[in-house]
């Protein structure tokens, strides 16, 4: 499927892929549920990947909120970069380590509507205008928001399904 191109398209695609995701989470058998991941990758679990996107989920509302107040937002994170993204990701994984799968879930499905929030509020030219908004340097708002959404719940669920072939 094409990315997003307008308001409608994200909002229908992002919500379409996180119910994709939902759904084949929740249909999985409890042993597949829990069951451990190889160990060369960092998310060793669903509960790790679902935990991941809520979190970049956070991330998204924090640069959307830091942004729109004419505040520049820590991208990707305080002290981490783009290049340093698998140290960011760790300091993510290690956080939610405590988490059950059913409350990243809960908290998972939270941030989605926070996100999906966002979306909503704004226009098509504001989604998806190139340097519409200062803080999103020289992309537009809409790129971040498929990135954070649309195209994280496909990495999630090839992540998912790489996992429990191993």
């Amino acid at each position: 499927m094409p990315k997003p191109k307008s308001k409608k398209e994200l909002l229908d695609q992002s919500k379409a892929n996180y119910e994709k995701l939902i759904l084949f989470i929740e249909a999985l058998p409890s042993s597949d549920k829990t069951k451990s991941f190889s160990k060369d990758s960092l998310n060793k679990n669903i509960r790790d990947i679902v935990t991941h996107l809520h979190h970049w989920h956070l991330l998204m509302i924090k640069w959307y909120t830091d942004g729109m107040n004419d505040i520049k937002p820590d991208m990707p994170s305080k002290d981490y970069t783009w290049k340093t993204l698998p140290a960011l990701n760790q300091v993510i994984w290690k956080k939610y380590q405590k988490t059950s799968l059913t409350k990243g879930l809960k908290l998972l499905d939270s941030s989605f509507n926070d996100v999906h929030a966002i979306i909503k509020k704004h226009s098509d030219e504001e989604l998806f205008e190139k340097k519409k908004f200062s803080w999103t340097g020289s992309t537009s708002l809409g790129a971040y928001l498929i990135m954070n959404s649309v195209s994280h719940y496909n990495w999630a669920m090839k992540q998912i399904k790489r996992g429990l072939k191993d």
